[in-house]
């Protein structure tokens, strides 16, 4: 099951359509449904996570914590709104292209796949441009 919850006045206008996505990528990619929660939070209650449970000082986008039980995925994606709104602005695209992008890419990662070296992360990009190609 997905799972959306809101820690902030935020909320996704077609919460059917993104989970039948997100259930989509995760057989298409192998694996099988669990159960994955999204919260959506602010900078300040991002930025707590971030410090308490990774020793990151930084602001960040997304924090996914992954409960994976061998392909059957389970987890918590925490999305800052005002981190994926900021980003929006910088990197010139639409905030709900942004934050469709931060949501496949906690399940991408789920799903087996890294962001830290440069090669991880553009097949990474890759990932996302495909799956959010499959979204319209």
């Amino acid at each position: 099951m997905i799972y959306f919850n809101y820690e902030t006045d935020f909320e996704l206008a077609n919460e059917d359509k993104l989970a039948n996505w997100i259930i989509t990528t995760i057989i298409e990619e192998g694996c099988k449904e669990g159960e994955v929660n999204y919260i959506f939070c602010n900078d300040e209650y991002l930025h707590k996570l971030n410090v308490e449970f990774l020793d990151h000082d930084t602001l960040t986008d997304v924090i996914s914590f992954d409960y994976c039980i061998g392909k059957e995925v389970h987890g918590d994606v925490y999305v800052s709104v005002e981190r994926v709104r900021d980003n929006a602005l910088d990197f010139k695209t639409k905030f709900e292209d942004e934050i469709h992008r931060v949501i496949i890419h906690g399940i991408l990662h789920y799903c087996g796949y890294k962001d830290k070296t440069d090669a991880d992360a553009e097949l990474m990009r890759a990932k996302e441009e495909y799956y959010l190609s499959r979204l319209d």
